[in-house]
Parts: structure tokens; C-alpha cells; sequence
């Protein structure tokens, strides 16, 4: 569907908002110390700069709330907000190649802050999702008590539930239950 750096960062970005607390694992804030800042910078395999400094904590925990407006907005809030982004950080995008992965685009310096890189990366991440026409790939869960945000990448999108509680097999025991009940009745 998308290049795999598109996709990546798009994965990244709903990783990070399911951090927040009405949407992590445990219900809890899953980003509140520079570990938790250098454990996503490193399994996301982001490069460049990480300062791991309460500064940086901070700037991406508040990142976190316009990021999950991309998965909420019109194409065209999206578009809007895409070129805003781009523009406020002054965005020069450019081919890179580096730790083993080949050709793809960054868009400001490797030291940028971390939260700017993360802002702008997935901006240009959702150039190509408005451009392909598939924001409908960017959901919230379909469960009822979750908040967590979803990345739709399979071939007849049909993913509903995210991968961060057990919405869908949750889902599927009480219509499973449902059924049974209806039969038994």
C-alpha cells in the first residue's frame, strides 16, 4: 500500500498516542520518563538525536495530542494541517540512506529535536495517505471503552480493533456470546 518508511512512521505515530492513559495497556501513562522516550526512539528505529532530557519527555507527551487529530480530522482538516506542520518547521525534504535502510525522505536536520522529527515525519508520512486517498486506514478502535487509534494496513481494510488490549478478541466472545444466547433462547 505505502512505502514501508510510511508505514512505519505511521505505526510509530499510533504507538506513541496509545501511551496516552485512556488508551495504553495498562490505563496508565506509558511515556513518563526519558527511558520510555529512548525505548520508542530505538524500537521505531528513528535516528538522529536523542537527549534524553525531561525537555524532550515533555515536548512529546504533549506531541501525542496532535498527532491523534490525523486520525480524527477530514481529509482536508488533514491537508491543512499536513502543509501547517511542513511549514512551521520549515521542512526541506530530502533522500537519505542510512543504518541499513535505503532510500527514503527526512525533512529537517537529525538534530531537531526528537518531537519535531516525530511532528514532521508523520506529516510527510500522511502526504502520501491524503495524496492515495486512504485516511479512512487511520481509525480509532472499534471497541466501545477504547480510546486507542489504529493503522489500517491490510489488504481489505478490515482491520477494526487495536493491537493494544484485547478489543478484538473481546469483541468476538460477546458476539460469540450473543449468538449462543439467541440460539439457546
Amino acid at each position: 500500500m505505502f512505502s514501508p518508511d510510511t508505514e512505519s512512521v505511521l505505526q510509530a505515530a499510533a504507538a506513541l498516542i496509545n501511551t496516552e492513559p485512556d488508551a495504553s495497556r495498562s490505563g496508565a501513562d506509558e511515556l513518563t520518563g526519558t527511558d520510555d522516550v529512548a525505548a520508542f526512539f530505538t524500537g521505531w528505529a528513528y535516528s538522529g538525536a536523542l537527549r534524553r532530557s525531561a525537555d524532550e519527555l515533555e515536548a512529546l507527551r504533549e506531541l501525542r495530542t496532535e498527532l491523534r487529530a490525523f486520525f480524527t480530522e477530514s481529509r482536508d482538516e488533514v491537508a491543512e494541517h499536513v502543509n501547517r506542520v511542513l511549514a512551521e518547521a520549515q521542512a526541506l525534504p530530502r533522500l537519505v540512506r542510512h543504518d541499513g535502510v535505503d532510500w527514503h525522505l527526512h525533512a529537517v536536520p537529525s538534530d531537531a529535536p526528537f518531537d519535531v522529527r516525530v511532528r514532521v515525519e508523520t506529516a510527510m508520512a500522511l502526504v502520501d495517505v491524503v495524496r492515495a486517498d486512504e485516511l479512512g486506514r487511520l481509525k480509532e478502535c472499534a471497541a466501545d471503552d477504547c480510546t486507542a487509534v489504529v493503522v489500517d494496513l491490510s489488504r481489505n481494510r478490515s482491520k477494526r480493533f487495536c493491537d493494544v488490549g484485547n478489543c478484538g478478541n473481546r469483541a468476538n466472545v460477546t458476539a460469540y456470546r450473543a449468538r449462543r444466547a439467541a440460539a439457546g433462547s
